[in-house]
């Protein structure tokens, strides 16, 4: 072949062999796994923080997107056939059912388990186990953990007017009735959360479950099996209302709770002069509270009190599983960083965030609020999940929800509420 035949031929290739190559390259770069959950606004920045070191490090761009309509929005997506690679689910009985349907890739077949298994403590696995209809799966992993058993305050404030940190409900009592007599409220509340308003309300109900009957009620009660129109259930909604109904006790009184915001609610804390004192909710509620405040100096937390004390100090916990919809191998890789501490590391080291893995460490915790929330969780003489979010989904986060923001708002009775939530219940 001549010369300047070959160089033509050289010439006229050259360009789509650059282009093979540059596609071939620009694919291997670009590896995404897209990512749906109820993570917006301050805690969308806190995800994509704990995650960027993963991203440069592999090239898999985990492309988050976070909807404050989650419950509705993800049900269209996975019913439509158009799930997301991963998906974050704060409510396991909502996961439960996307299970039981088989939309969820079983992860016991797609990661190392051995690093799995070694990194949860027993209880966080048997939670992640759910009913597919080819048996039980591996559902998903957990990755961040709320406590939720804390009663927040403005220390400082709160120290100047003298006031003493409760150890027994008595003491509780006893403090609320001094916050009335100096002409204020005691408590701060807001459930409204959107298409989840209700969910703050429920939380009060199951740690009053945990606090005034057995763990073995308890159990049964989110199972389905105790009915939410029982003696136990309707003591401990009394316990709640007893506190949320009397006059004076809730900043706004009864009828701003269900148009509160769950985010704005603890903000009246820190006005000059408070407005209100307490409020229970878990760690990541100092996402909303106002900048530049100083944990353990401007506000602090105590141990929402045992109400029997034959019931120990139990404590509610909630969390984040993370479940697996389609399966590619940079999809396998972000699920095994996702049960690892390192994942939640930033996150834990920003503050609002508990790591529920073996391998994290402490000292990553930067606030003592965060490490008070650690230790809380260790030491609790019982611990359990977040009722409503093991519930099927559609009384869980849904019927609960709806009917216990209709007796808080006064539009339905305790008895129209209870039957209500009873009658949802799947069968």
């Amino acid at each position: 072949m001549k010369k300047s035949v070959l160089i033509g031929l050289l010439i006229a290739i050259l360009p789509f062999a650059l282009f093979a190559n540059g596609e071939s390259e620009s694919m291997e770069e670009t590896k995404v796994v897209t990512m749906t959950g109820p993570f917006v606004d301050n805690d969308a920045i806190k995800f994509d923080a704990a995650v960027a070191a993963f991203e440069e490090e592999t090239g898999i761009d985990i492309q988050y997107e976070g909807s404050k309509e989650f419950e509705a929005s993800i049900a269209i997506r996975v019913e439509g056939g158009n799930p997301p690679d991963v998906v974050d689910f704060p409510q396991p009985g909502l996961l439960a059912n996307f299970v039981a349907k088989g939309h969820v890739i079983d992860l016991s077949s797609v990661l190392d388990m051995n690093k799995v298994k070694s990194n949860y403590i027993q209880s966080w696995l048997d939670m992640a186990t759910m009913e597919s209809p080819d048996g039980p799966i591996m559902a998903g992993v957990w990755n961040r953990v709320n406590g939720k058993s804390l009663v927040w305050y403005n220390k400082a404030e709160f120290d100047a007017a003298g006031y003493e940190i409760p150890e027994t409900w008595e003491e509780l009592e006893t403090l609320q009735k001094a916050i009335l007599a100096d002409g204020d409220s005691p408590w701060a509340m807001g459930i409204e959360s959107g298409a989840a308003t209700g969910w703050p309300m429920t939380d009060w109900v199951e740690e009053m479950m945990l606090r005034t009957t057995s763990l073995e009620n308890y159990d049964q009660w989110v199972a389905g099996d105790l009915k939410f129109d029982s003696p136990e259930v309707r003591e401990a909604i009394k316990a709640v209302t007893d506190i949320w109904f009397a006059d004076g006790m809730v900043y706004g009184g009864r009828s701003a709770i269900a148009t509160t915001s769950f985010g704005d609610a603890p903000k009246v804390m820190f006005e000059n002069p408070p407005k209100a004192w307490l409020h229970k909710q878990g760690n990541f509620i100092t996402t909303f509270f106002p900048e530049n405040l100083v944990a353990g100096t401007d506000y602090d937390f105590f141990y929402l009190p045992s109400v029997k004390a034959q019931y120990g100090k139990p404590v509610l916990v909630a969390g984040d599983i993370y479940a697996m919809f389609n399966d590619r191998p940079e999809v396998r890789e972000v699920m095994q960083f996702f049960a690892s501490g390192e994942s939640i590391k930033e996150w834990v080291k920003a503050g609002g965030a508990i790591s529920p893995h073996k391998d994290s460490q402490l000292d990553w915790y930067t606030n003592d609020v965060d490490r008070k929330v650690a230790e809380v969780i260790q030491n609790a003489t019982s611990v359990r999940f977040d009722g409503s979010d093991l519930m099927p989904g559609e009384v869980g986060a849904g019927s609960f929800w709806k009917e216990m923001t209709a007796y808080v708002s006064g539009t339905k009775s305790l008895d129209e509420a209870l039957a209500a939530i009873d009658a949802s219940w799947p069968r």
